[in-house]
């Protein structure tokens, strides 16, 4: 148990969500809640994927002030839809 503790405090968040054995262990996740029909984790799933692709696609931003602006506007905007996306599923559908 310390060694996961240890290597979770250890890492950063870029090196964990390409680290092997995070993506092996989150698709078991993702296969059991598709299984077992468990909504709250998949949409969980979703919105750290989603999260975490927003980051990546918006984190190439430059030293020029418009480039800022448009990387800040898509972070907005993709982290609106995500949330659009998870009330939807949790509060609408039923």
């Amino acid at each position: 148990m310390d060694q996961i503790i240890e290597f979770l405090t250890s890492k950063s968040l870029e090196e964990m969500a390409a680290d092997p054995r995070i993506l092996f262990g989150t698709l078991v996740i993702f296969v059991l809640a598709v299984m077992f029909r468990w909504k709250y984790v998949l949409l969980f799933l979703f919105a750290i994927g989603a999260t975490m692709a927003v980051l990546r696609y918006t984190g190439g931003g430059g030293s020029s002030d418009m480039v800022v602006d448009r990387s800040m506007m898509l972070f907005i905007g993709g982290t609106i839809v995500i949330a659009i996306v998870l009330i939807y599923f949790v509060f609408i559908r039923d």
